[in-house]
């Protein structure tokens, strides 16, 4: 198994966290297991990049709500969303909000091994460029019009004195929104918002 892939199983019972956990590791994959939607999402932002397995019944928060929460916060990773018997109706909205499967419980570790294949899949044929530009594109859509200017103008090169008189303000109000934009893009610097900037298409072409 190449690069010993990660699977992130997100599931409040512990006897499936169990059970599918020793499923996946015995055929080679790498575990990380969360007991909660909420849970996942605290890390999923840094986490390494693999196959989400996440249960659609859990309290606080259920799974199609988790997976909104990754589009919006611009987590491409492909999900695998499991549902108790009947709920097919509600796998069906998973599917049409992204995911690439989903499993009936109880299921057979064969459909789960072959679910997660087509997960894996996924990430194999996905240009790279473009799940980043997905990415990019989604936490600029956070930004105010003013701070997506800021943003461009810094794309484009320019200090902050040059924003501010293109912009009919202060040096000091552009510094503020540069700091609100630093914060709504979760970078801790100006070389990481631009690499946000730039996959989004902000900034003139070299």
């Amino acid at each position: 198994m190449e690069d010993r892939r990660i699977i992130h199983l997100v599931d409040d019972e512990e006897a499936i966290r169990r059970a599918a956990g020793f499923a996946l590791k015995t055929a080679g994959y790498v575990v990380e297991t969360y007991a909660s939607g909420v849970e996942f999402l605290k890390v999923a932002r840094s986490a390494t990049i693999g196959c989400v397995i996440l249960d659609v019944r859990m309290p606080e928060m259920d799974g199609l709500a988790v997976q909104a929460a990754m589009a919006e916060r611009g987590i491409n990773m492909p999900v695998v969303v499991l549902t108790g018997h009947g709920d097919v109706s509600v796998a069906v909205q998973a599917m049409k909000a992204g995911a690439v499967d989903f499993l009936e419980k109880p299921f057979e570790k064969a459909a789960l091994l072959q679910a997660v294949t087509r997960a894996f899949g996924r990430i194999d044929d996905a240009d790279v460029r473009a799940i980043e530009a997905t990415d990019a594109q989604v936490r600029i859509a956070a930004l105010t019009p003013r701070e997506r200017e800021v943003l461009e103008g810094l794309a484009n090169g320019y200090p902050n004195k040059t924003i501010a008189y293109d912009l009919g303000c202060s040096s000091r109000t552009v510094e503020v929104h540069r700091a609100s934009v630093m914060t709504k893009l979760d970078v801790r610097n100006l070389s990481e918002a631009l690499r946000i900037a730039f996959a989004a298409g902000l900034g003139r072409k070299p």
